[in-house]
């Protein structure tokens, strides 16, 4: 055999590998996306076509799986309410949503229900705002923020993690109204009421709100030029407000059952920095990925630190053609089986201790809790003796795959509910 005839082999051989890893990580990732049909899919989950380079049986899916894993709603600074944003996913073809407000949670259930109307995921997510200290005599401080991406149970401890949230949203109507003082200094004033009304109703005004009122005032000709001239980090606008320190958010996230991913890298002045600090705090991965394609500095950063690699469109829906839509940064497939390689135990353990602390006290608002991000509305009156531990059950066949729920954790639990459920306790 020449050297020709061997190279085109071990190409062959090469690329037939690659099929095989593909064929694999997509058949776990859509099981995954559609947990509660899995044991009805048969084997019409893909097909093949020949490759002519080769002779290859190339992998071809019969179904694109699309992922977004960071966008915003008018819950914090985007332009689509999250049904609207749901909506429009589903008609970009998106099969699997992360909902990443800014420092709230607050619209994950109403992005639940229209996502279960249209057949689309929901990872409960948020986009936490937090402040990196350089370490050293110079003592710069940093805007740095961390996507926490939780299990459809949400967080372990979501009375913590609402006050941890809280904080840094009160602290953000401090910083609003910082900013929109020292606007005003600068001969371009704008009225605080213009600025919460742009921000809706209980909506933390950010720096998108205050850049939306500049705009209407006619100060600048476009949202770009107000943060080019005036909000960007240590512009002559710019505040902090009182974000948590950035290691501290993200062992807190780990410790409420999250995962945690650095947002946005390539804005940071010294990433290498950040990012080293963070893994030692727990970071878990860090995003690579946007709309253009792989940044190849940050997947290089992403290996150097052992660290999942994952991007989304950061979609706030405020149109125009510089703002990628939602939908549409591609996350090749083997990515997220390795996201979910990583996520899915951390979220089964979470849900587990969240059915744990149901059992010790299985009080109707313990309910409400594990349901909250769920398809089912629960009333009182609808709690009959049993109806919990059916509700739950069915609500662990689409976290959980057969596997997870029937290990010896979740069975002990599944057996605790049912005697409770005979006493009347649950």
């Amino acid at each position: 055999m020449g050297d020709k005839e061997k190279k085109k082999k071990k190409r062959g051989g090469a690329k037939r590998n690659m099929e095989v890893e593909q064929r694999v990580a997509y058949k776990a990732v859509r099981e995954w996306v559609f947990l509660e049909q899995s044991n009805s899919c048969g084997n019409s989950m893909d097909t093949c076509v020949v490759d002519d380079d080769f002779g290859v049986q190339c992998y071809q899916p019969k179904e694109k799986l699309v992922f977004e894993f960071h966008c915003h709603t008018t819950c914090s600074d985007g332009f689509l309410s999250p049904t609207k944003l749901v909506e429009r996913a589903h008609h970009r073809g998106v099969k699997v949503l992360a909902l990443t407000d800014h420092d709230t949670m607050s619209g994950i259930p109403e992005a639940m229900e229209a996502a279960h109307r249209l057949g689309i995921k929901i990872i409960p997510g948020v986009e936490i705002s937090t402040i990196f200290y350089s370490r050293g005599d110079s003592g710069v401080q940093e805007s740095v923020h961390i996507l926490a991406y939780y299990s459809s149970c949400g967080p372990t401890n979501s009375a913590a993690l609402e006050k941890f949230l809280g904080d840094i949203r009160d602290g953000r109507f401090l910083r609003a109204k910082n900013i929109i003082s020292k606007l005003n200094k600068l001969k371009l004033p704008i009225r605080w009421e213009t600025v919460t009304n742009i921000a809706g109703k209980g909506v933390a005004p950010g720096r998108l709100h205050i850049a939306r009122a500049m705009l209407e005032a006619g100060h600048v000709e476009n949202l770009k030029q107000a943060f080019a001239s005036y909000l960007h980090d240590d512009g002559p606008a710019y505040s902090t407000g009182s974000e948590p320190i950035a290691e501290d958010a993200v062992r807190f996230i780990r410790e409420t059952g999250g995962v945690a991913v650095l947002a946005h890298p390539w804005t940071l002045k010294n990433p290498s920095a950040i990012v080293r600090r963070l893994k030692d705090a727990g970071l878990h991965g860090i995003e690579v990925y946007r709309s253009d394609g792989k940044l190849s500095e940050y997947s290089d950063l992403a290996d150097t630190h052992d660290l999942l690699k994952l991007g989304g469109s950061d979609y706030h829906g405020r149109g125009g053609h510089q703002e990628s839509d939602v939908g549409s940064t591609s996350v090749p497939i083997m990515v997220v089986q390795e996201f979910l390689k990583v996520a899915r135990p951390i979220w089964s353990n979470a849900i587990q201790e969240i059915l744990e602390n149901y059992i010790k006290d299985p009080s109707d608002s313990n309910l409400q809790g594990i349901v909250k991000f769920g398809k089912m509305a629960i009333s009182k009156t609808s709690l009959s003796l049993g109806s919990a531990s059916d509700l739950i059950n069915q609500c662990l066949a689409s976290w959980l795959s057969k596997e997870e729920r029937e290990n010896s954790k979740f069975e002990a639990i599944k057996l605790e509910l049912e005697a409770n459920a005979e006493t009347g306790r649950c």
